[in-house]
């Protein structure tokens, strides 16, 4: 990208030129990623900026878009370069503290809010272990106002933005510091009644790890995404809800669905595995508890 003073930077001309810097760099979506930090930078919406094609872009404008362009070609997740995403039609901040909220991550909110002896008028106490930027009580609160929300999370800095998150839009979620393996000493966590426990715990082995995009490696927090054991974890969240006869729900590392679909069983009389949308084992309900 030219700093050339006599060169004239038009949105025409930055998508074509960005697109093909992009895809030389092996970035994926090249043209998506370039209309999303323009997007950004004049702060329209992305369809919007195919209304100003011819529209040249100011001495800052280019200032600003330079070193996104420069992290996105080193294969940076767009939505951290930006600091923002979108879920379920709320909007979340993130940053490498957190995960990127994925759309797995979506059906599994759908499948609560479809499947739940809940009504949406019903008080209900609701429990999110592992909660990261915090999308999942917030798009629970979101659409279930009269549930109460809580959410734990080991990572100090990923409540951070989890608090901020739920301040943006302006709901009242609980969310405290609690490693999953020391639930039980969380008096506050331990000593309360839950309906609905739900769960996206890190559930990539380290062996898979070399199998995964570097785009997701070098730039996700391992925390949240990788445990050396994640049946181990999957157990434990088990034992818990079912010791408080909730409803549970878990995203899955498919490859470990039916092991724990089968540990599972050993908790509830009521289990079962639900695809996602690619046809994946991905998600567990467990209902009536055994306990």
């Amino acid at each position: 990208m030219s700093k050339d003073t006599e060169q004239v930077w038009t949105v025409v001309s930055m998508l074509e030129w960005a697109t093909t810097f992009f895809s030389e760099k092996k970035v994926d979506s090249p043209r998506l990623s370039i209309e999303w930090l323009i997007a950004d930078v004049l702060d329209i919406k992305r369809l919007d900026i195919y209304l100003q094609y011819d529209r040249p872009f100011s001495r800052q404008e280019l200032n600003e878009l330079r070193p996104l362009i420069k992290r996105r070609a080193n294969h940076e997740p767009l939505q951290y370069i930006t600091g923002r995403t979108d879920f379920m039609g709320i909007p979340i901040t993130v940053n490498k503290s957190v995960l990127i909220p994925r759309q797995e991550t979506e059906q599994l909110i759908e499948i609560i809010l479809k499947t739940s002896a809940f009504s949406q008028t019903q008080k209900c106490n609701v429990l999110d272990i592992g909660t990261g930027s915090g999308c999942i009580p917030i798009a629970i609160k979101s659409f279930r106002p009269e549930w109460s929300c809580t959410a734990i999370d080991i990572s100090e800095d990923a409540l951070v933005v989890a608090r901020e998150n739920a301040q943006i839009n302006n709901l009242n979620i609980n969310f405290h510091h609690c490693d999953l393996n020391k639930i039980l000493n969380n008096k506050v966590i331990a000593d309360s009644d839950w309906d609905i426990i739900v769960s996206n715990p890190p559930y990539i082995t380290f062996e898979e790890k070399e199998s995964l995009d570097p785009q997701v490696v070098n730039h996700e927090p391992a925390l949240a995404l990788f445990d050396k054991d994640p049946l181990s974890l999957y157990e434990k969240i088990a034992s818990f809800a079912a010791s408080k006869k909730a409803e549970l729900y878990l995203e899955c590392n498919d490859k470990l669905t039916p092991d724990i679909l089968s540990m599972i069983e050993q908790y509830y009389i009521d289990s079962k595995i639900v695809s996602d949308l690619d046809g994946n084992p991905r998600f567990l309900i467990a209902l009536n508890s055994s306990k």
